[in-house]
């Protein structure tokens, strides 16, 4: 990897950083109902790697910025991993369960909408 590339991901890592502290911190009050804050992120992050893909960039550089930058620091799939080990540990196997199908398939469905979307419009 050259200097630029290494550049670009560490533009788009920062601001997909400080927007999922962002969410984590603020998003769980203004929805008002019980839903983990990393799989509203994994959600938006699934939208958005759904936009990206269905806008088919060809500039490698674009593609780094937002794929490997943005995305890559923004989702959370160790923090999924992680609170999945922590219900495991609880014994809490049917809660386990439901919230592994519940990001699963509703990352897929916001990443096919943000496809859909683009491809619609």
């Amino acid at each position: 990897m050259d200097f630029s590339s290494v550049s670009i991901i560490l533009i788009g890592s920062t601001f997909g950083l400080i927007l999922r502290i962002f969410i984590q911190n603020n998003f769980r009050n203004s929805i008002g109902f019980d839903i983990q804050n990393t799989s509203i992120v994994n959600f938006l992050s699934s939208f958005f790697l759904g936009i990206l893909v269905a806008l088919n960039f060809i500039n490698n550089e674009i593609l780094v910025l937002f794929y490997g930058g943005f995305l890559g620091c923004f989702s959370t799939f160790s923090s999924f991993i992680y609170q999945l080990f922590i219900l495991l540990k609880k014994r809490k196997f049917l809660r386990l369960f439901f919230h592994y199908i519940e990001v699963i398939v509703f990352s897929f469905l916001f990443f096919y909408l943000g496809y859909f979307l683009v491809q619609f419009f």
